[in-house]
């Protein structure tokens, strides 16, 4: 058996045994039919069973439910979406808003459904807190981007403004220069989720088959290894395994995200860090990092990885010493204190990145085709909208989920963008990153010279531009 429980931290503290599901091994006649066991393809299974009981509902999965990024990611449940502010901007103020406590309402949502369905996921909504640390920079960057936000129209509820001494009730950093905490952000154990939400479509009368991957699909078919499945419906539920399903890697690229976690911490060092409320906690670098205290006290930290040329996937997550030291470093400058603890677990995932670097939900009833992704990894929250969101395209129930700017309720692929081909892809992408990086080794350094910190926040600021 695949050592299952070397994915990651997360799937290595499941007390359950982690025995597939059996295959598929006869032909099928379904309503829909869902590829992929991870947050997405559960939600939707689970909505549409909520609100039609009757649909005769299937999911395959390749290898078991929680394999791909739903078992793998640093836990922030998030009601955001990716580019949202880009999306919003454009609507009438009232309008606008309402989009947002669509999607500032997606941890309750999650909250209501692991206790209906007595899911066990360290469900704890402490906020996050996006520090300002490390060089100056980030309090000139973050402050803007708050300034930003109340542009749109959200309030001090939402996104607030914290001193050092402020952050320092919350959370202690070395050279903190505030922080902005935003409201609308829990923390969870995400295999503990995904695996309960495999639980709890089956239990709802959802097949969940898993060693069953999907070798061709086409509208109102898919096969497996052993078996041919028909259905009205086709949702492709794959994000960062897009690449597996022509023609779908037009479409997505897969980004790795790279993780580790320490060993159990005692009281005493939280005691000097803080975390105490289940926040999740950032910095204001281009590098996307992320971190959470876990509920039996370890820190998980992660920072965004790479793009493998031609979309390659990466399977091998036994990180590098290269790959483990950056993490190391990043948070060993936030908490020095930590900068010689043990890290036990290191682990990666594949994320999905849409041309347009925000998310999409999408339905072609023409060729009974619906799916949701483009994450660009925030996807623990925006799954669960995309899920909700799909449930209600497909049944054809007209509500506010289906009327959001990253819906496309009619049309099929042809109304997403296309990547540029390799190695253009490759290229532009890795040029974005390493000029990220080169920004961040440039302010860390204090001894850097103006002129020249500027001309690399400049660099980098045009670079990010192109993710627009």
């Amino acid at each position: 058996m695949p050592g299952w429980r070397n994915i990651s931290l997360w799937m290595d503290q499941l007390d359950e045994p982690l025995t597939p599901r059996p295959a598929l091994e006869r032909d099928q006649d379904l309503d829909v039919a869902i590829i992929g066991a991870g947050y997405t393809g559960l939600w939707t299974a689970y909505y549409l069973k909520r609100l039609e009981p009757g649909l005769k509902i299937a999911v395959f999965e390749a290898q078991i439910a929680g394999f791909g990024a739903s078992g793998r990611n640093g836990g922030w449940l998030m009601g955001n979406l990716l580019g949202e502010d880009r999306l919003l901007a454009p609507l009438p103020a009232e309008q606008r808003r309402a989009s947002y406590e669509l999607l500032h309402g997606i941890p309750d949502e999650v909250a209501n459904v692991i206790e209906r369905e007595g899911i066990v996921c360290d469900y704890r909504k402490g906020g996050v807190l996006y520090c300002a640390a490390r060089y100056p920079e980030q309090h000139a960057s973050l402050r803007q981007y708050l300034a930003h936000l109340h542009d749109q129209g959200l309030g001090e509820a939402d996104y607030r403004w914290l001193t050092p001494e402020q952050l320092a009730g919350q959370l202690r950093v070395a050279n903190a220069y505030g922080a902005i905490q935003a409201a609308h952000c829990a923390t969870i154990q995400p295999a503990r989720l995904v695996r309960g939400l495999a639980r709890a479509v089956e239990r709802l009368g959802v097949a969940l088959y898993e060693n069953s991957p999907v070798t061709h699909w086409q509208s109102g078919s898919l096969q497996t290894p052993r078996a041919a499945v028909r259905s009205r419906w086709i949702v492709p539920a794959v994000e960062g395994y897009s690449v597996t399903l022509a023609p779908l890697g037009r479409y997505q690229l897969p980004v790795q995200s790279l993780l580790v976690a320490t060993e159990p911490l005692p009281q005493s060092t939280w005691d000097e860090i803080g975390l105490s409320q289940g926040q999740a906690f950032s910095e204001g670098s281009r590098q996307v990092t992320y971190g959470q205290r876990t509920l039996d006290d370890r820190l998980v930290f992660g920072a965004r990885g790479g793009y493998r040329f031609a979309g390659k996937l990466r399977h091998d997550f036994s990180l590098s010493e290269d790959e483990v030291h950056l993490r190391r470093y990043l948070f060993g400058e936030l908490f020095p204190q930590l900068k010689n603890v043990r890290i036990t677990h290191a682990w990666g995932g594949n994320l999905g990145m849409s041309r347009q670097f925000h998310p999409h939900m999408l339905c072609d009833r023409r060729k009974g085709i619906a799916l949701a992704g483009g994450y660009g990894g925030e996807g623990v929250g925006a799954s669960n909208l995309g899920g909700r969101t799909l449930a209600e395209l497909i049944l054809e129930r007209d509500s506010p989920l289906v009327r959001q700017p990253w819906v496309l309720p009619e049309g099929g692929l042809e109304r997403l963008r296309a990547w540029e081909p390799e190695p253009c892809r490759w290229l532009g992408y890795n040029a974005i990153i390493q000029s990220f990086v080169h920004e961040d080794q440039t302010l860390a350094n204090p001894a850097t010279a103006p002129w020249r910190r500027r001309m690399a926040s400049r660099i980098a600021g045009f670079m990010e531009g192109f993710m627009h």
